[in-house]
């Protein structure tokens, strides 16, 4: 059948009297829209019946390729996964903080007098007593860092590349479990941090 034919088909009524309409086939590439057509027509559409097939065939296609999308993004996810690092850290906030604001200075006024040696000094000073055993390393960020995170003792969970200020990203990457970096510079703050996982 030509595209642009006109088909023409006697339906029933509930009076049973034939009703004669006409149905454009022009355009009608849609499989489900010809088969409605033949289902309440009754008709015989040339051809058709290659179209529904093809169509389903189609569909079952499409329909594959999101489990096909799916078992990638399950890959990448499972790799990425294998890339992410688990951390807790202790922040000191400074002058120079881009937020002069924490949860012990919600005003920002000690924040904006302490200076960048100053909260490094501090720091310093906190992590040596964490290496010598003296104080354990979340406990010290539950008192003294200025990050929302002291309510878990400093533990900010599992991340992966790119979620965190690249300096503090690249130096936890560094670190191996257990270890404790060095004062690390962010636009946040001073941090030291602990590899947890």
């Amino acid at each position: 059948m030509n595209e642009g034919s006109i088909v023409s088909c006697c339906c029933g009524v509930k009076n049973q009297r034939p009703l004669t309409r006409a149905y454009s086939i022009s355009g009608l590439q849609n499989a489900k829209l010809q088969f409605q057509l033949i289902l309440l027509c009754n008709i015989q559409i040339p051809h058709a019946s290659a179209n529904i097939e093809s169509d389903r065939k189609r569909k079952k296609t499409q329909a594959d390729r999101p489990e096909k999308h799916n078992k990638q993004t399950k890959m990448s996810s499972t790799s990425s996964t294998s890339d992410k690092v688990r951390a807790s850290h202790i922040l000191i906030k400074h002058q120079g903080s881009r937020r002069k604001a924490s949860w012990k200075d919600p005003e920002g006024r000690v924040i904006s007098a302490t200076t960048r040696a100053t909260a490094a000094s501090q720091l310093k000073s906190l992590r040596d007593d964490i290496v010598s055993g003296e104080v354990k390393f979340a406990d010290v960020a539950s008192r003294h860092s200025d990050c929302s995170s002291a309510k878990r003792g400093g533990d900010l969970g599992s991340f992966g590349r790119g979620q965190m200020q690249k300096p503090f990203e690249e130096a936890t990457y560094a670190l191996k479990v257990g270890e404790i970096s060095d004062i690390v510079d962010t636009d946040s703050g001073v941090h030291i941090i602990m590899r947890t996982a």
